[in-house]
């Protein structure tokens, strides 16, 4: 997974909310490296826990991406 800057995150994910898309937030835990996804939609946190070691990682220093969810519309 590609880490992004916590500014510059936001904003984008911001613009995507505003035009009617879902996102979640993703980090890599700073331990055991694995790819995280908070379920909480539409929400940013500085700080995550690793599901698979339980590890406290500090997103906004380390760094975060978003997954978008959105609909294709057929014309």
């Amino acid at each position: 997974m590609k880490k992004y800057p916590w500014a510059e995150v936001l904003a984008n994910a911001k613009r995507k909310i505003d035009e009617g898309a879902t996102v979640y937030q993703q980090f890599e835990c700073e331990r055991c490296h694995a790819k995280q996804t908070i379920a909480t939609p539409n929400k940013f946190h500085r700080t995550g826990i690793c599901e698979e070691c339980d590890h406290v990682t500090n997103i906004e220093k380390a760094g975060m991406n978003f997954m978008l969810v959105g609909r294709i519309e057929h014309l």
